[in-house]
């Protein structure tokens, strides 16, 4: 052998084992990867109708990435945010408990959410997935809009977050000189953000105000995918929050116009443009399959927005309104390789999270206090329902149990149109009953066909209001001439 030839035939040794041992440490990276615990990323956006995406349904709005998450992994038909407005849904959420048991619950006559004149917020006592996973070594960070108090003493980093780049309310707030309920000012095609002095904030800090609305789907977006990229290699917890498609509606340029569903459909695709980013981000780090999706929204549709505000599809009425299309939700949950894979049609809510991510994580959940959600990881897993069948959903507004849904069944014991000065309230001595599998549409009501299941429904209610310990009203704590000089820039 020429000392040419011993010499290629050692450099291809050294090349193949330089090869082999990249292999292997990439086996290896995966292998440990997969041996630890699940990341967890919860994209949840605002006002997002039933029938606002695809493979929900709608015709004309085109949603690619959720569309091909939704056919993966598991879709949910029957799935409830915990409230029909933005600031308790996102309390029950992040503690899986009833927003009424947190103080977040709206009273009879105080605001429905938190505004910058509110004093309050989520109490600190409470415990949020975010602490619940930084206690078994989580990274956390939340992304997008808070709105559980814009004190410094109620923002994400004193509740379990590391990182907090968002803004701490909705994005029509501190507005000047705007017309609101049928008009025409927040629903214009090309708003000027300057008219909606929202602050952006990155961890306590005002970064920009008021926030370039145009971009900041794009700009939550992107800093979502460096937080992926930077915590790649341990376990995260990721609360990316979009504040769209609340009015009002901005797009990036480039997607403006895009869309066969209008500006709206427009807001929506860029959102799924976000969906799949993040995912594309996931798989070039190498952890999508050790990391759960949760896709879904904090409410049902502002329908007084027309045709700025979304649609609930087969559902009746929308935000703001416990009748199903207030507060039942487009949810998706993925997991490569983990999550059996499906349509799920027995019922859910976004309460059941902490404790169905506890169980996939190993973590620890609150065990003294009382938490209203279920573990769903049967479900996800498996395909096993017991655990959500016989479960009751409760619905409240105001403070008050309004409806109840368990199985296919749903009593209306008093209904009211979405939030405006005229709300119509009807309280119904025998409730409504509606087999909300068959009729989603709430049309029809069964009451007289079937008095066992009125009956029942009226135990769980008087059952489940002597579990409500009192407590103090966080939407309550504000000084009415702050309320007033607040208002006197909105008029209806």
């Amino acid at each position: 052998m020429t000392h040419a030839l011993r010499a290629r035939l050692s450099a291809v040794g050294i090349v193949s084992a330089v090869l082999a041992g990249c292999v292997s440490a990439t086996a290896n990276t995966e292998k440990e990867r997969a041996s630890r615990p699940p990341n967890v990323v919860i994209f949840f956006v605002d006002d997002m109708g039933y029938s606002d995406i695809g493979s929900f349904g709608s015709p004309s709005i085109r949603t690619p990435s959720l569309d091909q998450l939704a056919a993966a992994g598991q879709k949910w038909t029957n799935f409830y945010s915990a409230s029909a407005v933005c600031t308790p849904s996102r309390s029950g959420l992040l503690t899986g408990r009833l927003p009424i048991r947190s103080g977040t619950e709206a009273s009879q006559n105080g605001p429905a959410v938190f505004f910058p004149f509110s004093k309050g917020g989520l109490p600190g006592s409470e415990i949020t997935i975010a602490e619940m996973l930084r206690a078994r070594g989580y990274a956390t960070a939340a992304i997008g809009k808070w709105h559980l108090g814009h004190l410094p003493e109620y923002l994400p980093n004193r509740q379990g977050f590391d990182q907090f780049f968002g803004i701490p309310y909705s994005n029509d707030m501190d507005a000047t000189d705007l017309f609101l309920g049928y008009g025409t000012e927040i629903n214009e095609e090309r708003p000027d953000p300057a008219k909606y002095n929202v602050p952006l904030l990155r961890n306590e800090e005002e970064v920009e105000r008021p926030i370039d609305q145009f971009t900041m789907t794009s700009r939550f977006t992107e800093e979502a995918i460096s937080f992926i990229e930077n915590y790649a290699d341990q376990p995260f917890f990721l609360y990316l929050a979009h504040p769209l498609p609340h009015v009002p509606l901005f797009v990036s340029e480039s997607f403006r116009g895009r869309s066969a569903g209008g500006y709206y459909g427009d807001v929506i695709e860029e959102l799924d443009w976000s969906v799949g980013r993040v995912n594309e981000a996931l798989e070039r780090t190498g952890i999508e399959k050790n990391t759960l999706f949760i896709f879904t929204s904090d409410n049902g549709p502002w329908l007084i927005m027309r045709q700025h505000g979304g649609t609930a599809g087969p559902l009746r009425e929308g935000k703001g309104t416990t009748w199903d299309g207030g507060m039942r939700v487009p949810t998706i949950f993925s997991w490569p390789g983990r999550i059996n894979p499906g349509v799920v049609t027995t019922s859910g809510t976004s309460l059941d999270l902490l404790p169905t991510i506890a169980a996939l994580t190993g973590a620890k959940a609150p065990s003294d206090r009382r938490l209203d959600g279920v573990d769903i990881s049967a479900t996800l897993q498996t395909g096993d329902t017991s655990a959500t069948n016989a479960r009751p959903i409760f619905f409240y507004r105001k403070g008050e149990i309004y409806a109840i849904r368990q199985g296919s069944y749903k009593a209306h014991f008093i209904t009211e149109s979405a939030y405006l000065p005229d709300t119509e309230r009807t309280t119904h001595n025998i409730p409504l009953l509606f087999d909300v599998q068959l009729d989603p549409g709430e049309n029809f009501n069964v009451a007289d066909k079937y008095p066992d299941v009125v009956a029942h429904l009226i135990r769980l209610r008087e059952e489940q209001a002597s579990s409500i310990k009192p407590v103090e009203n966080q939407l309550d704590r504000y000084d009415q001439a702050d309320r007033d000089a607040y208002f006197s820039a909105y008029s209806w």
